[in-house]
């Protein structure tokens, strides 16, 4: 019988009821759902955004990074935060917003994951209706780990990552360390439902993703890269939103760098919450992610706000990022 069924029904809740988790995460899912909560409350936020003035510009008061807060930061903060605190197998938060992470509850009571976030990734954006995203990284909890020792391991010890863009449409991109899928979420149905499974960056493209701006703030092998990319014909792109950055990356192929510079020599982008969760989605979908010296999600983690520098996206331009320093 042919079916006259012409909707997608392929949404996130069923994916998660049939996807092959972790061996021992069978509660994963229903982290990730929570996360889903969250975002979908977010959307609807950033959509409201010039509607509602109330959630447009700053706070008046910085985070622990010393950054302006926007208003929206908050909200995506506190929502993330409700939606993951309700959550019976969540134990601890760490948040860009945070100056330290936050133990909802023990292991021995349950908290068996510790979930680390940018709530609103590119969040300056929102003003110019440009994209902005919420980054996700999901580790499980050693036992008795709680607090700081639960949010300190290695990017390499994630269950799971995603990030979820806020742009012409709703997208979360999620790897459950087996590859990675896309959703994009249906205003109607109010769900995200599947729309392409194993990602694959391209090898090679002739694209770099870079703020040219700090170009002579940059060590000497970076700016003979540049040098060498504007002799090679490659394409520059470059939205300063690293969710919308590292998402063309991932799809259409090239390099997203974010290398230190001489006022920021540990980098600007987050480790714990930026870098890695980013780092494992871009080596699921074959790419590669290097700090300059090495594997990202090699990196032993010292505090939950460390910096790092990144280079990230197809193999092939990696390397010859690579080769230059």
């Amino acid at each position: 019988m042919t079916s006259r069924i012409s909707e997608n029904l392929d949404t996130l809740p069923n994916y998660l009821r049939t996807a092959k988790l972790p061996d021992g995460e069978s509660n994963l899912g229903e982290v990730i759902s929570a996360i889903a909560l969250a975002t979908k409350a977010i959307a609807r936020k950033v959509r409201r955004a010039r509607i509602n003035d109330d959630i447009i510009g700053s706070v008046g008061a910085t985070n622990v990074q010393g950054e302006d807060q926007q208003k929206l930061d908050v909200i995506s903060n506190d929502l993330l935060i409700h939606c993951l605190s309700a959550n019976p197998n969540v134990g601890v938060i760490g948040s860009e917003e945070e100056d330290d992470v936050v133990v909802v509850r023990p292991t021995a009571v349950g908290g068996e994951y510790c979930v680390l976030f940018d709530p609103l990734d590119g969040s300056s954006n929102i003003d110019v209706a440009a994209g902005v995203g919420t980054i996700f990284s999901v580790l499980r909890i050693a036992d008795g780990a709680d607090g700081d020792a639960a949010a300190l391991q290695p990017g390499k010890a994630q269950v799971a990552a995603g990030y979820v863009l806020y742009g012409s449409s709703v997208l979360m991109v999620l790897t459950l360390g087996n590859g990675v899928d896309m959703f994009v979420l249906d205003p109607e149905l109010g769900e995200f439902v599947l729309v392409q499974t194993r990602l694959e960056v391209p090898r090679e493209k002739k694209v770099r993703s870079i703020n040219g701006a700090y170009r002579f703030d940059f060590a000497q092998g970076y700016q003979d890269y540049l040098a060498w990319t504007e002799s090679h014909g490659y394409g520059s792109r470059y939205i300063g939103s690293m969710v919308a950055d590292v998402h063309r990356t991932l799809l259409k192929g090239g390099v997203f760098l974010y290398p230190a510079t001489t006022s920021a020599p540990d980098g600007k982008l987050r480790l714990m919450y930026e870098a890695n969760p980013m780092s494992l989605l871009v080596e699921q979908a074959g790419g590669s992610a290097v700090t300059g010296t090495g594997r990202i999600l090699d990196v032993q983690p010292g505090e939950l706000h460390q910096r790092t520098p990144v280079v990230l996206g197809s193999a092939g331009e990696v390397e010859i990022v690579l080769s230059h320093l």
